[in-house]
């Protein structure tokens, strides 16, 4: 662990030409203290290592020495996938073996592409969670990840749509989509795999059961598995009026699949703008909750259920936000005998 340590030291060093010690902590997830000894460990055996004092100190290598030590180790060649992935690598519990493979492809690099490499990093950058949200956090997304990559088989309590439940599942792989991440698992008296949101996960425990993976191609399973969830998604279909300014916000909040059918169905306008249309929807439930998003400006005119439950919201709604009634008005006073 420590020889890795004192590489990264060196390789950072020569990535970025001057680090702190509180730099370097940060990088390394290690304190000051933990620095300083590493350093002098690599003064110790001759590496032409020194340090600056000053607001503008830090460490610094003699200007022109390069190391090669530059070869990843077996850990490091696993996880080379997530080398473009830091978020999602610290997720996993990667993050500091990412880290390394960086440093030492960086350090590999000609200066010409090195300085490439460094461009593309401060101009691209992905960040998969949605603006609402930070992400999944899950504590055992790093367990899951070693069980898929061990083969081992987990015990878990689940909570799913239909309640909470606990079974045992062979990890095949997992997925990252929209920021969240997805277990493809099967059970060990089922062929089919399953997803599990894993964060849904309410506890998992690793078992001393390795098990055979199949020929599985996750890619190619989680595409068809996408295709599939989409084409049982909306089972129904609404008939609504939309307004101009209900129209806008539907193309804002709206599922692709959804604006497309209402573009696609919308009859010619009315004298006020309003425009004729149908939608497909995923339940009563689900439209429910996705037509009030629109306010007023849109009527349901079928199903009937449907209709119906909006009617009982608008009113209750109202009656929520109604003005309070005025006061009662005083009695006059008596008139004096």
């Amino acid at each position: 662990m420590r020889a890795s340590r004192l590489l990264s030291i060196l390789l950072l060093l020569q990535a970025h030409g001057r680090l702190t010690a509180a730099d370097l902590a940060a990088r390394l997830q290690v304190s000051a203290r933990t620095v300083y000894r590493d350093v002098e460990a690599l003064h110790a055996a001759g590496i032409p290592l020194y340090g600056e004092a000053g607001h503008d100190g830090g460490y610094r290598l003699v200007e022109g020495w390069r190391t090669r030590l530059t070869g990843l180790t077996a850990e490091e060649a696993d996880r080379l996938l997530f080398a473009g992935l830091p978020g999602p690598a610290a997720e996993l519990g990667y993050q500091s073996v990412v880290t390394a493979v960086q440093l030492k492809l960086r350090a590999a690099l000609p200066a010409p592409l090195a300085d490439r490499a460094a461009r593309l990093e401060q101009r691209f950058h992905l960040d998969t969670p949605g603006w609402y949200s930070d992400g999944d956090p899950s504590p055992h997304l790093a367990e899951a990840a070693e069980a898929v990559w061990r083969q081992h088989r987990v015990r878990v309590r689940y909570r799913g749509w239909r309640g909470e439940t606990t079974r045992v599942l062979e990890p095949y792989g997992l997925v990252l989509k929209g920021g969240r991440w997805y277990l493809v698992a099967a059970r060990p008296d089922r062929a089919d795999p399953a997803t599990y949101r894993v964060n849904q996960i309410l506890d998992l425990t690793p078992l001393d059961e390795p098990f055979e993976r199949p020929e599985f191609d996750l890619p190619a399973w989680w595409r068809a598995h996408v295709v599939e969830f989409r084409a049982g998604l909306h089972r129904d279909e609404a008939r609504i009026r939309l307004s101009p300014r209900g129209f806008a916000r539907l193309r804002e909040v709206g599922s692709d699949v959804v604006v497309a059918a209402a573009e696609a169905s919308a009859g010619p306008p009315d004298s006020a703008g309003w425009v004729h249309a149908v939608v497909p929807i995923e339940s009563l439930t689900h439209a429910h909750g996705d037509l009030l998003r629109l306010g007023a400006e849109v009527e349901v005119l079928s199903p009937a259920p449907l209709r119906a439950r909006l009617s009982e919201t608008a009113a209750a709604l109202a009656a929520l936000y109604s003005p309070p009634s005025p006061p009662a008005p005083l009695p006059a006073p008596p008139l004096p005998g």
